[in-house]
């Protein structure tokens, strides 16, 4: 059992529009099929690149598929057999790692999938995303249905791809059935409200707590607080630290939205010195239950967008460090299940598709707070790469997968009919309609091309990301 608690620590529960090329003859070309770049072996340089060190201007060498060197000013070799893309004033920085998005395959296609919602976090400049196992059908929740949601993928991702598995009242008590789901590659568990029976059932068992925050319905909607599922797990999560009898476990809270006392149990836990990680999403930071027009079921989301000041209150905890990293929660759905015509929040579908428009709208309600780039990189890629176990992701640094985002902060569009938007059913994303600033100009993942100026590559080469 020990070699897989790693993997269950991450969840209990981010004029150089045109490439400018020096093309050298002997460049090994790359496979053309999976990269719109005909080169694998190359240099990006920018004035702007986001290293673990700040933000530098230098240039990045890729050798076949990994970042090779990252060199400061102008050390770099321009002479010789190198082809170089210079992206001049725009920002290079890791390519987003998302890790919790639902694509809803197999099963339910018709909502998202594989393909489509690939290509939409390729465009968002995600290199990285992470599955949740409960929205496709079957759930993710065994060997063998992970084999199917692996199958699945195969030959349709644009993006590298990991699984989070299942914890579910079926296999919750079955330690046979959750060792094989981890043994076949799932990242982690993702643990529905069971209660704090089976949570500490699960920690005799494993030594181990991991927990999803999901909300509870109510008849008034935006009654809901997460606050009392938070203090039901805070009961336990001192035996996380040092000395306790889970010393190494570590425990992630979802989509939090309540900044007040949810926020205020997790901030006390920390100080406490308990292992505890927690996210919010760009729709939280984005909206107010105020600005919402009655019956936009679009924004139905759980738990739900709540007021101004609570909105306040989140980017004053994430720019103070109390809340850890962003991740979409995508939750897109059919239109017919959004009941727009209806306006009936309380049936309506919760959730927001959001996969393509995560990195401009963190930047754009971002900078009214004064975020900087190496703050953004610490929210979308360096710790959700640490959370989700990928210790090759998450920094431009040497050796590191080059997984690379390329993007102009200050170019500004507006999300409309004539945007092009890559997951299904666009006209359901909260988003629509809004001016927004950060345009995506190129996402490189493992080094190859996958998106650029409204184009991705002939074949997704994606790599789907199971645990050894």
């Amino acid at each position: 059992m020990d070699n897989l608690r790693w993997r269950l620590y991450p969840l209990l529960s981010v004029i150089a529009s045109v490439f400018i090329f020096y093309i050298r003859t002997s460049s090994k070309p790359a496979n053309t099929e999976c990269s719109l770049l005909p080169y694998e072996s190359y240099w990006i340089t920018s004035n702007r690149i986001v290293t673990p060190k700040g933000v530098i201007s230098g240039a990045v060498e890729v050798k076949g598929g990994n970042i090779a060197s990252v060199v400061e000013g102008e050390n770099w070799p321009k002479q010789g057999q190198a082809h170089v893309i210079d992206y001049g004033e725009a920002v290079v920085m890791p390519g987003l790692i998302d890790v919790h998005a639902h694509l809803d395959e197999p099963g339910r296609t018709e909502w998202e999938g594989f393909s489509s919602g690939t290509e939409a976090a390729a465009a968002g400049g995600i290199t990285t995303l992470i599955d949740m196992p409960l929205n496709s059908f079957p759930s993710t929740v065994s060997e063998e249905t992970l084999r199917l949601k692996v199958e699945a993928a195969r030959n349709k991702i644009y993006v590298d791809v990991g699984f989070w598995g299942g914890l579910v009242p079926e296999n919750a008590f079955n330690t046979s059935i959750l060792e094989a789901l981890l043994r076949a590659g799932a990242l982690g568990l993702k643990v529905t409200e069971l209660g704090l029976l089976l949570l500490l059932y699960f920690l005799n068992i494993i030594n181990l707590v991991i927990w999803f925050s999901d909300c509870f319905l109510s008849s008034i909607f935006l009654s809901i607080r997460e606050e009392a599922a938070i203090r039901e797990l805070l009961t336990v999560t001192n035996d996380t630290r040092s000395g306790g009898r889970a010393e190494g476990a570590h425990l992630h809270i979802v989509h939090l939205s309540d900044a007040t006392a949810s926020l205020d149990l997790i901030k006390g836990a920390k100080s406490s010195g308990d292992s505890i990680t927690v996210e919010t999403c760009p729709h939280y930071l984005a909206f107010s239950a105020e600005e919402i027009q009655d019956g936009d079921t679009r924004f139905k989301c759980a738990p739900p967008i709540r007021d101004a000041t609570n909105r306040e209150k989140l980017w004053a905890s994430i720019m103070e460090g109390h809340i850890d990293l962003l991740s979409s929660d995508h939750s897109p759905t059919v239109p017919d299940l959004k009941l727009l015509h209806e306006g009936d929040f309380l049936k309506a579908w919760g959730g927001i598709s959001s996969l393509q428009f995560v990195l401009p709208v963190t930047w754009s309600y971002g900078r009214k707070y004064g975020i900087t780039l190496s703050q953004l990189t610490s929210w979308w890629s360096e710790r959700p790469a640490k959370l989700a176990g990928q210790q090759l992701k998450g920094a431009i640094a040497s050796g590191n997968h080059a997984d690379i985002v390329v993007w102009e902060p200050d170019t500004e569009f507006e999300l409309n009919e004539n945007h092009a938007t890559y997951h299904k059913h666009p006209s359901i994303s909260a988003y629509m309609g809004m001016k927004l600033s950060g345009k995506v100009l190129a996402t490189f993942v493992r080094g190859n091309l996958v998106y650029t100026e409204g184009r991705h590559p002939p074949t997704a080469c994606g790599v789907t990301i199971l645990a050894n």
